[in-house]
């Protein structure tokens, strides 16, 4: 197009039947002017500090704080699968080189630019700040604030580093810059703010699985659960064939107390185009389980099935020889429950629901002494985990911030 950059994609690998999409970004050539950014008039909120985590509205153990916290992870680390940064083209250089052509020429972009961004790779933040900010006041350049955002948060500024994303995504509302933007956000439980970026990013790039996901996870972050379970449905519709939504949904079935028609749909069919992979037959088998009303309303030889398969497909499955304890304790078979509950313990020592539930098979059986051993166990399990929670929770810093058009969303009930 006259005026436009060309943009490349590939390699691409095509399977026999399968189809993609692929999203092509025209960037404006250096002889034209760009017109201003195309993503936001204005955002409708402001990052204006941190704050330490003291009150997140649960305990570490209470199970849908920790999953809202644990999926918010899972969907920041979706960012590393964006493509690296481009830099200018040079032969390899030393750190020597480079520190004496940025000393040499601290008017030099290219010099101040490439020191910087060879200081951050090499594990030298804290140097390679100055550098590249040095670089970004002799040119404002999208890619360069980028880099700034995750060196900042590196160096523990994650305020710094959400202001360099934003610049960055202003400058070029590319898929990338948007997700890494939202990213930050909703790392540092800022969940509005996020959920706008992610909103409007899903306007520019419809197609984007995981601009759909992290728009989900938001959701599900400030307890609009339906809307997250509809958004991450959404981007599993995008490529069915992409197991990532799949996984999601799993995880937030797995925390809930009843099942979803929606979710269990979406697991059908990826236990259908995946049925080699341990965690689709898991994940379907648990959704089944949890849509239950009666121990009747079951296909129980259906779910026993698919967790015999996720097992043998993985047999390093903790969770799936522990759903499978449940379901043979509610048959009231407590000698194939706890030798279940005990393969599960076997190949993760740290599942704590399985320690609780094996100490109340063995009181079924009169086993009092080994009930009383498992009860100890479970509870000191769940002291040492929330207290890694809650240290956890305390180093990553909460963003402090004002809405200016705020909008109400539905909060979860007390767990």
């Amino acid at each position: 197009m006259a005026g436009y950059k060309e943009a490349t994609f590939g390699p691409l690998a095509l399977a026999q039947g399968e189809s993609k999409v692929v999203d092509l970004t025209l960037e404006f050539a250096k002889a034209s002017a760009p017109p201003g950014p195309e993503f936001f008039d204005q955002p409708q909120f402001t990052v204006a500090g941190v704050a330490d985590t003291t009150n997140l509205g649960g305990h570490g153990s209470d199970t849908v704080v920790r999953n809202r916290e644990t999926l918010t992870k899972e969907a920041v680390a979706l960012g590393k699968e964006s493509p690296p940064t481009s830099q200018p083209t040079s032969p390899p250089a030393t750190d020597n080189s480079l520190r004496e052509a940025a000393e040499r020429n601290p008017g030099d972009f290219d010099a101040n630019y490439r020191l910087g961004k060879f200081l951050a790779d090499h594990g030298q933040a804290k140097d390679a700040i100055v550098y590249l900010e040095r670089a970004s006041r002799l040119k404002d350049q999208a890619e360069l604030h980028h880099l700034l955002g995750e060196v900042d948060e590196t160096v523990g500024d994650p305020l710094q580093a959400v202001h360099e994303y934003q610049r960055a995504a202003e400058l070029s509302p590319n898929e990338s810059n948007l997700f890494d933007w939202g990213s930050e956000l909703l790392l540092h439980r800022a969940p509005e703010p996020a959920i706008e970026v992610f909103e409007k990013g899903n306007r520019l790039f419809p197609r984007s699985v995981r601009l759909l996901v992290g728009l989900g996870v938001a959701e599900y972050a400030h307890g609009a659960t339906v809307e997250a379970i509809r958004r991450i449905c959404q981007a599993s519709d995008l490529n069915p064939n992409d197991s990532q939504p799949y996984l999601f949904l799993g995880r937030i079935q797995a925390a809930e107390k009843t099942g979803s028609d929606e979710i269990t749909d979406k697991l059908r069919r990826f236990a259908d185009l995946q049925p080699a992979n341990a965690l689709s037959n898991y994940y379907y088998a648990l959704s089944l389980w949890k849509r239950r009303k009666s121990p009747q309303d079951v296909d129980l030889p259906k779910v026993e099935s698919l967790l015999e398969t996720a097992i043998r497909l993985d047999p390093g499955l903790g969770v799936a020889y522990l759903q499978l304890g449940i379901l043979r304790a509610e048959q009231k078979d407590f000698p194939k429950a706890i030798a279940a509950y005990q393969k599960a313990i076997e190949v993760n020592p740290r599942l704590e629901e399985a320690h609780y539930r094996l100490a109340q098979a063995y009181r079924q059986t009169g086993e009092k002494l080994q009930a009383e051993k498992e009860i100890q166990l479970y509870e000191q399990l769940s002291r040492q985990t929330a207290g890694e929670v809650d240290r956890e929770r305390h180093d990553i810093k909460q963003f402090v911030y004002t809405l200016r058009n705020p909008t109400p969303v539905p909060q979860p009930p007390v767990q």
